[in-house]
C-alpha cells in the first residue's frame, strides 16, 4: 500500500472533535483517504457492507457499543479488515487483551503521530497474511491432487500386477504339465522348460514385490492377535519351490509363546517370507551344511525376532544400501530389488526396527523388533 492510494477509512467514534483530530493527523502525513464516521452498532454494520472500508479506526467505549463488540462483528461476518484502536487511555493489560482478541494495533489519542504508520503497517500485514493463506490453500489443493494421483497410481499398479499374476500362474502350470508328459517329447526340451520356469518365476517374484509394496503403501494396519509359529511355518512351506530349499537346515525357536502378541499378520508374513527366501537363495553352496535359524522372544512390549543364516553374507561396502528401493546386491536376485525395501517399510509401518549384522563369506543376521500392539495401545505409542 502506497501513500498515493486512497484509503476508505471507517471511523467508529462518537466525539466529533476526535474525528477531526484523526483526519488532521492523517492529512498531515500525506495519507489520501475517504472517511466515514459512525457511532452505533447499526450504522457500523451497514457501513461494513456499503462503505467497504480498507481499515477501521475504533474508539474503545461508546454509549451503547464498544470496540471489542465491533471487532467480533467483523470476524463473525468473515471480514478480515485491519482494526486499530484509537482511544484516550488504555492500560497495558487491556491493550494486550485487545491484541489477543484480534485487534491489529492501538494508538492513543494523545499520540496520533504514529497513527499513519500503524495504518500502513496493518494493511501491509493483512496483505501478507492473505497471500500466505492463499499459498496455503494452493498447497492444500496440490496435496489433495497428489494424494488422488498416488491413490490412482496405487490402484493401477495393484490391478495390473494382480491381473498379470493370474496368467503367469496358468503358464507355470502348463510348463509343469509339459514336464510330466513322458514319452511325448524329447529330453532336449527339458532345459527349455527349466529356462521358461526360471523366467516365469522371476517375473512372478517381481510382480509379487510390486503388489506387496502397493498393499503396504495404501493399506491400513490390521491389528489382531497373532501366533508367530504358524506364520513362520507357512513362510517356510511357501519357500519349498526355491532352488536349494532341501539343502538348508531350518530351526525355529519361540520363547514366551504364551504371551499374547498383537500385530498385523499379513505384514509379518511378507516380512518373514522375504527373509526366509533370501536365506535360501543366498546360501553358500561351498559349505557342508547351510542353516537358517529363526528365533523369537515375545514380551509384553514387543516381539524380538532373529533370522540367522550361514550363507554368502553381504560385502561390507554394500550393507548401507541393502534397504534401498530397487537395489540388488547380486544378479541372483529374482525380483526387482524391492524385497528388503518393503521389509524395512513394513517394519516401520508397524512401528518396529530392523538391523542387519553380516560378514561376507560367513553369513547374515537380521534382527527385528516389532511392538506388541495390544488393545488400548495407540499407533503413536508404537514408535
Amino acid at each position: 500500500m502506497t501513500m498515493n492510494t486512497t484509503l476508505r477509512i471507517l471511523i467508529l467514534e462518537d466525539v466529533q472533535d476526535d474525528v477531526v483530530l484523526i483526519e488532521y493527523a492523517l492529512r498531515k502525513d500525506g495519507i489520501q483517504f475517504e472517511a466515514q464516521q459512525v457511532d452505533s452498532q447499526e450504522l457500523f454494520v451497514r457501513a461494513l457492507h456499503e462503505f467497504n472500508p480498507d481499515v477501521i479506526l475504533s474508539d474503545h467505549s461508546l454509549p451503547q457499543f464498544n470496540s471489542m463488540e465491533a471487532l467480533k462483528l467483523c470476524r463473525a461476518q468473515g471480514l478480515d479488515i485491519p482494526f486499530i484502536l484509537v482511544t484516550g487511555t488504555m492500560s497495558e493489560e487491556f491493550a494486550v487483551s485487545c491484541l489477543k482478541e484480534g485487534a491489529d494495533d492501538y494508538v492513543l489519542k494523545l499520540n496520533l503521530t504514529r497513527l499513519s504508520s500503524a495504518i500502513i503497517n496493518a494493511i501491509k500485514q493483512k496483505k501478507i497474511d492473505a497471500e500466505r493463506k492463499e499459498a496455503e490453500k494452493a498447497l492444500q489443493r496440490q496435496n489433495k491432487e497428489l494424494v488422488k494421483i498416488n491413490e490412482e497410481l496405487d490402484k493401477f499398479v495393484y490391478s495390473v500386477s494382480h491381473n498379470l499374476r493370474a496368467p503367469l500362474t496358468s503358464v507355470l502350470g502348463l510348463v509343469n504339465i509339459g514336464r510330466l508328459e513322458d514319452g511325448k517329447r524329447e529330453d532336449s526340451f527339458l532345459p527349455l522348460f527349466d529356462m521358461m520356469e526360471k523366467s516365469i518365476r522371476k517375473l512372478d517374484a517381481t510382480l509379487k514385490e510390486i503388489l506387496n509394496y502397493s498393499r503396504n503403501a495404501r493399506g491400513d494396519i490390521n491389528i489382531e492377535k497373532v501366533d508367530l509359529a504358524p506364520i513362520i511355518q507357512t513362510c517356510l512351506e511357501s519357500s519349498e519351490f526355491i532352488e536349494g530349499y532341501d539343502q538348508v537346515k531350518k530351526e525355529v525357536f519361540i520363547r514366551n509363546e504364551e504371551t499374547p502378541f498383537y500385530s498385523d499378520s499379513h505384514r509379518l508374513s511378507v516380512i518373514f517370507d522375504d527373509l526366509v527366501s533370501n536365506a535360501i537363495r543366498y546360501r553358500d553352496i561351498r559349505k557342508k551344511q547351510s542353516t537358517l535359524t529363526i528365533e523369537a522372544e515375545i514380551t509384553a512390549n514387543a516381539a524380538h525376532i532373529l533370522f540367522k543364516d550361514n550363507g554368502i553374507g553381504i560385502p561390507e561396502e554394500l550393507v548401507p544400501r541393502i534397504f534401498e528401493m530397487f537395489f540388488r546386491a547380486t544378479e541372483k536376485s529374482e525380483g526387482a530389488g524391492l524385497g528388503l525395501y518393503i521389509v524395512k517399510e513394513m517394519t516401520k509401518k508397524l512401528g518396529g526396527t530392523i538391523q542387519v549384522i553380516t560378514v561376507f563369506g560367513e553369513g547374515t543376521t537380521f534382527r527385528l523388533e516389532i511392538p506388541n500392539a495390544f488393545p488400548g495401545r495407540t499407533q503413536s505409542n508404537l514408535n
